[in-house]
């Protein structure tokens, strides 16, 4: 795809790609907006350097993809902002004792309707270089399946359980294994190590089995993207078909930053 009005530099074969020549601090002309919206359709994940962004920029971000989205989890490493529930802070230091999002996960998985994307803003990073984050592209982990696996998995459905991680008020949805994107309508595989808890209708020892081996498929280093942050770096990724996982590496020093997620339009559709 060409791109007339930014930058664009893919990151791998698979996924991400770094956007320049941008200001985020300054409002989006339509055709900068257009053109975001077909590199986060093309490489999943897109990538932002050097954007001393305000939350107010970040809404602004957020809004030209759709509505904020209120995490479903009540109990959560992130925590919301208290005067705007839909900003989640994601500071971590020397008192910490874990961090959000250590698992290979995609984000709320366990919501009936998960939210479409994630506009994650490091403001600070650790003086040590630590802290990144690795992205996987749900496309390539499906489409480097054999046709025999991709065929007994399509038509199945799994249990997304956030009880397993965030409480137990949090929701307990069924979707797809297999689903299509809804903008791309490419095939991607849907499940995760964090939220899913087994395989519908299958005994809970073949559940395990499938589950262990389309994990392990899905955390190939092939398919994956490591995210070097620095201050005031922005990764904004479609939640739809990406899992990512956060490096802590950097304990004493400090990670901070905020997070704004986007509604889903729909629950994810069976391929």
């Amino acid at each position: 795809m060409s791109y007339q009005n930014i930058r664009v530099l893919p990151t791998t074969p698979h996924i991400g790609a770094e956007i320049h020549d941008i200001d985020l601090t300054r409002p989006l002309s339509p055709a900068v907006v257009r053109e975001l919206h077909e590199a986060l359709a093309e490489f999943q994940v897109i990538f932002f350097r050097d954007q001393p962004i305000s939350l107010t920029d970040h809404e602004a971000l957020a809004t030209h993809f759709g509505e904020m989205h209120i995490h479903v989890g009540p109990a959560t490493e992130s925590k919301p902002l208290p005067e705007n529930p839909a900003i989640r802070i994601l500071h971590f230091d020397k008192t910490s004792t874990k961090v959000a999002g250590e698992e290979w996960h995609s984000d709320q998985t366990c919501a009936a309707i998960p939210p479409m994307g994630s506009i994650l803003h490091i403001a600070q990073t650790a003086p040590n270089g630590g802290g990144a984050t690795c992205f996987a592209s749900m496309y390539a982990a499906y489409d480097a399946l054999s046709p025999l696996m991709k065929s007994y998995l399509e038509g199945l459905t799994a249990t997304h359980d956030g009880r397993r991680v965030f409480g137990p008020e949090a929701p307990v949805n069924s979707h797809p294994i297999i689903a299509q994107h809804p903008v791309t309508r490419r095939r991607l595989i849907f499940v995760n190590k964090a939220m899913t808890s087994h395989i519908d209708g299958l005994p809970r020892d073949e559940s395990d089995a499938i589950l262990t081996f389309l994990y392990a498929h899905c955390q190939k280093p092939e398919f994956h993207v490591r995210f070097q942050w620095q201050d005031h770096s922005i990764a904004f990724w479609d939640n739809r078909c990406t899992q990512h996982k956060a490096i802590w590496d950097y304990y004493p020093n400090v990670r901070s930053g905020y997070r704004i997620q986007i509604k889903g339009s729909s629950g994810p559709v069976m391929a």
